[in-house]
């Protein structure tokens, strides 16, 4: 508890980073519950810290955590102190808190979930009910950011959607929203425009946004929203544009032209030509920010920011023998960009494939741009609850393949013995890839880099 602003021992308190970690996934049997009545709630008990903050809000279908990466290291190159919040985590509960590139302490958070658990417990006996396990943890990294690290600049990732995501309780210096495709339609809306709406609701009065939005729907529910808070829209293909110059594996550069100034040459490391695109967004985002806000941006820190920028199970080669690539497509649009990289970027005589997914993804359309290129799929299931299961998915692969292809399918329920399969039969000339939900992405990382299971969680 709380007694004139020095904190003092519960009898309930939690006593360890496991308790703590246990405590906030106990509230996901809330689920997620769009608006932001709690966390308003929330945040007031303790004096509404997000306001000491300068935030840099990110919403988009795909994209949002490269895009996050790149910002982030172009603003510590450039000397900035910089919070990172984003989710879902592949690895540890802590990766969501990054200060620095570096995951909060584990003491740290236990000694703020101590500190939310009376307030959130309070608010449950309200007619608002309990916080979710969402809410209370970005509540938990606003107050990491607002009063253990103090950055310049908290990069703000959103959960789901935007308009009611709880990420919205902040006012931004900017927002950005990457793209807009098929993902959580269930939750956002049955058309890209009421998927749009949604994410265009993290637009604020007078707050600049920088959008890659692309399709001519998306596109016109952006800029209306935009002009009806009196924003200024930065889009991809009218401010600013930008202009391959090379692309191999691991490397490509590209030409950033924008309303400002040009500049060229700008080099990444994440592959895909939407790297590209996600790391002219973030170019935009600063050079905005940089003619507006006075931001300080070098030359040279921002090519070395953008080159250095990395991204966990996004087109991850995790092994080189076999050669395992991991990515966690679990959409239409991010299949159709994995499709394109295996086209464009990587050389290979077979692909293997493994994939699982969760219930509510749109399959049948990621299916139906996968299955053309492959020479195996491996089908199966992920260690999370609301799991697709590998018959299911299965099914409806044989029910989508088309007449031409001759892939070998194979249903392996546990992703480990997949995963044994899929090391054994890629030969040396061959490609391995691991495709889908970042829950099945993050024990496989796991499992190849650390030797461990991960610990996950949204």
């Amino acid at each position: 508890m709380v007694d004139n602003g020095i904190e003092m021992e519960r009898s309930d308190a939690l006593r360890s980073y496991s308790e703590a970690v246990d405590w906030i996934n106990g509230l996901i049997p809330f689920g997620i519950r769009p608006g932001l009545d709690r966390v308003e709630h929330l945040l007031e008990r303790l004096h509404n810290p997000q306001r000491r903050l300068k935030f840099i809000h990110i919403a988009g279908t795909n994209g949002k955590g490269s895009t996050c990466a790149y910002l982030t290291s172009v603003l510590l190159k450039c000397g900035y102190d910089v919070g990172t919040f984003t989710s879902p985590y592949i690895t540890k509960f802590t990766n969501r808190f990054q200060y620095n590139g570096q995951d909060i302490e584990e003491e740290t958070l236990l000694r703020l979930a101590n500190v939310l658990k009376p307030h959130v417990e309070a608010i449950a006996e309200t007619e608002l009910g309990s916080p979710t396990m969402f809410e209370v943890s970005t509540v938990l990294a606003i107050l990491f950011y607002a009063t253990v690290t103090y950055p310049d600049y908290v990069v703000w990732e959103t959960g789901l959607g935007g308009r009611l995501d709880v990420t919205n309780i902040v006012t931004p210096v900017i927002s950005v929203i990457t793209n807009v495709g098929h993902d959580h339609m269930d939750r956002l809306g049955d058309t890209l425009e009421a998927v749009a709406g949604e994410k265009a609701g993290i637009i604020k009065p007078g707050v600049p946004v920088v959008s890659a939005v692309d399709q001519p729907g998306v596109i016109e529910v952006v800029k209306r929203t935009a002009e009806e808070k009196k924003s200024t829209l930065y889009l991809l293909g009218e401010q600013f544009n930008i202009k391959e110059l090379s692309s191999k594996e691991d490397e490509q550069s590209f030409r950033f032209e924008g309303m400002f100034r040009a500049i060229d040459p700008l080099s990444i490391t994440l592959n895909g030509a939407h790297q590209r695109t996600n790391a002219a967004v973030a170019v935009m985002t600063l050079e905005v920010l940089r003619q507006y806000y006075a931001l300080i941006v070098e030359d040279d820190a921002l090519a070395e920011g953008l080159r250095e920028a990395r991204w966990p199970g996004r087109l991850e080669m995790v092994s080189r023998s076999p050669r395992l690539l991991i990515d966690g497509a679990h959409n239409p649009e991010g299949a159709e960009s994995l499709v394109q990289a295996l086209r464009t970027t990587y050389r290979y005589d077979k692909l293997h494939v493994m994939m699982g997914m969760m219930e509510n993804k749109n399959h049948r359309d990621v299916l139906k741009h996968i299955l053309p290129i492959v020479d195996t799929l491996i089908v199966t299931e992920p260690d999370f609850r609301n799991k697709q299961s590998a018959e299911l998915l299965a099914d409806l692969v044989r029910e989508v393949k088309p007449v031409e292809s001759s892939f070998e399918l194979i249903v392996e329920k546990d992703w480990r013995e997949g995963l044994r399969k899929l090391q054994q039969m890629t030969g040396e000339a061959d490609l391995g890839v691991v495709t889908g939900t970042l829950y099945l992405i993050g024990d496989v990382r796991s499992r190849i880099l650390y030797n461990s299971d991960s610990e996950k969680g949204w």
